[in-house]
C-alpha cells in the first residue's frame, strides 16, 4: 500500500472509536435512559448501524483497490464514495429527527438519498475498476 492509502485506513480504523461512542448514546436511548420517541429510536439505531457497516465496507474497497493496484484515479474514487457515505447516510438519519417528539422525519432526511447515491457511485465505480484491472492483469 502507498502512503496515502495506509494513512487513509489508519484514520478510518481511528474513526470506529466514534461509532463506538454513538453505541453508547444508541445504548442509553433503547434500554430508556435517553427520552425518544418511536421515530427517533428508529432512526437512531438505524443511524449507528449504517455507520459501523459503511465505515468497514468503505474500509475493504480501499484495501481491495490498493490490493489489485488498481489505477488511480479509481483506485481512491470509489473507495472515497463509500467513505463520504458512511458520513452522510448516518448523519441523515440523526439530523432529521433532532427535536422534541418529532412526527416525521424533517428537511435533513435528503442526506439519506444524498449517501444512497454516494454509496452506489462508490460501489459501481470500485467493483467496475477492480474489474476490468483483473481483466487487464
Amino acid at each position: 500500500m502507498d502512503a496515502a492509502t495506509t494513512i487513509t485506513a489508519g484514520v478510518v480504523v481511528l474513526t470506529v472509536v466514534t461509532i463506538e461512542t454513538g453505541g453508547m448514546f444508541v445504548l442509553r436511548v433503547v434500554t430508556g435512559h435517553q427520552p425518544v420517541n418511536d421515530l427517533q429510536r428508529s432512526f437512531f439505531r438505524a443511524g449507528h448501524a449504517h455507520a459501523g457497516v459503511l465505515v468497514i465496507l468503505g474500509l475493504v474497497t480501499l484495501l481491495l483497490t490498493s490490493a489489485a493496484e488498481v489505477a488511480d484515479p479509481w483506485g481512491w474514487l470509489g473507495p472515497v464514495g463509500v467513505l463520504v457515505a458512511a458520513i452522510v447516510m448516518p448523519a441523515g438519519f440523526f439530523l432529521s429527527v433532532l427535536g422534541t417528539d418529532p412526527e416525521r422525519p424533517g428537511r435533513l432526511v435528503a442526506l439519506l438519498w444524498a449517501g444512497a447515491v454516494l454509496l452506489a457511485a462508490g460501489l459501481v465505480s470500485t467493483g467496475v475498476s477492480l474489474v476490468v484491472t483483473g481483466a487487464n492483469g
